[in-house]
């Protein structure tokens, strides 16, 4: 503001000289806010991969439980055919996003099991997120017919 106009109002030139003194202070400070701001945005991204990541996993995890527990429910089937069935489903898909995967499984005469557990691949530093999932049905078996239908 010019001197002429002070001297008419000095209300507002003292005001236009505390808002110039504030201004003159916040220089450098989008570099500051930028310096915080950018490793907070990346890690969030991080996060929102890795339960990308975690989550698919899952689905791999449930995926090859369901397919161990049909092959150890069959009428003729297994325990250890319902393992084999469950790493063959894992080796086709598990290749990324699940490592360690282990596969156990049960059967007795009338339900069977498969459970499949390993941990998510890391994008997150110093992070392991555990993968479980389970399969369990009742085992398939012949039953005659006794009403003499």
């Amino acid at each position: 503001m010019s001197d002429k106009h002070c001297k008419q109002s000095p209300v507002t030139c003292a005001g236009w000289s505390r808002v110039r003194r504030a201004l003159r202070g916040d220089r450098g400070s989008v570099s500051a806010e930028l310096v915080i701001a950018t490793p907070l945005l990346l890690l969030m991204l991080l996060a929102i991969v890795q339960f990308a990541l975690w989550s698919h996993a899952t689905h791999i995890a449930q995926a090859a439980a369901s397919q161990g527990l049909a092959v150890a429910r069959s009428q003729n089937g297994t325990a250890a055919a319902g393992i084999a069935g469950a790493r063959q489903l894992l080796d086709q898909l598990a290749r990324g996003p699940l490592t360690g995967p282990a596969v156990t499984s049960d059967r007795t005469a009338a339900s069977a099991s498969v459970r499949v557990s390993g941990t998510a691949t890391s994008v997150v530093p110093f992070l392991s997120l555990p993968v479980h999932a389970e399969a369990v049905g009742p085992v398939e078996r012949f039953v005659p017919d006794l009403a003499g239908g």
